[in-house]
């Protein structure tokens, strides 16, 4: 299975879910898992085992063919591949006010995954508990002003700063500017 693959299959059992207006609880019975565990697999913060995942494909009533056919355009590209200005694909990654995520790309690149994140928050918008993720991730900064809290350190990011970091470190990001701020993320699976 492709790296990019597995960012996808949580971001289409998110979609899927909303779709079909089922609550987390709801799939979380139907599947025999937690609503902890659909949420970090939607959020691409863990990856389901190969059971889980048919239970969840299952509890959403999708064939699995299916569920795995709306992700092959994906795969069917060329050399190139251009995302224009508005194709990116929003997602929520928590629910956190006044954070909006942005997919522009997720591709496997010698073996490894990447994926290719537009976080825009707005104006004083603040991520309260610390977080972990299963990556390393680059945040560049292109408009606006960060704060970002990294273990027991502060860091102040201004327009034109990247950051790169392990993110199995806890961590939490807040907007301190007077505007609204954007960021490019990237995640190194």
């Amino acid at each position: 299975m492709h790296e990019d693959l597995i960012l996808l299959i949580g971001q289409n059992i998110k979609s899927k879910r909303t779709e079909k207006n089922i609550t987390l609880e709801e799939l979380a019975n139907r599947a025999g898992v937690t609503k902890g565990l659909i949420s970090q697999i939607e959020n691409n913060r863990t990856v389901p085992s190969l059971p889980v995942l048919f239970n969840l494909i299952h509890g959403l009533q999708e064939d699995v063919k299916t569920f795995f056919d709306d992700m092959h355009e994906h795969f069917t590209n060329g050399h190139v591949l251009i995302i224009r200005k508005g194709e990116e694909k929003a997602f929520e990654k928590e629910p956190v006010k006044g954070f909006s995520y942005k997919r522009i790309l997720t591709k496997s690149v010698m073996a490894q995954a990447v994926d290719f994140v537009l976080l825009e928050l707005k104006k004083g918008a603040v991520r309260r508990q610390m977080i972990r993720t299963d990556a390393f991730e680059c945040k560049h900064v292109l408009k606006g002003k960060i704060e970002y809290e990294i273990e027991k350190e502060k860091f102040t990011l201004d327009a034109g700063d990247t950051l790169f970091f392990d993110g199995r470190a806890r961590h939490r990001l807040r907007n301190i500017g007077n505007s609204d701020a954007s960021m490019l993320v990237v995640y190194f699976f």
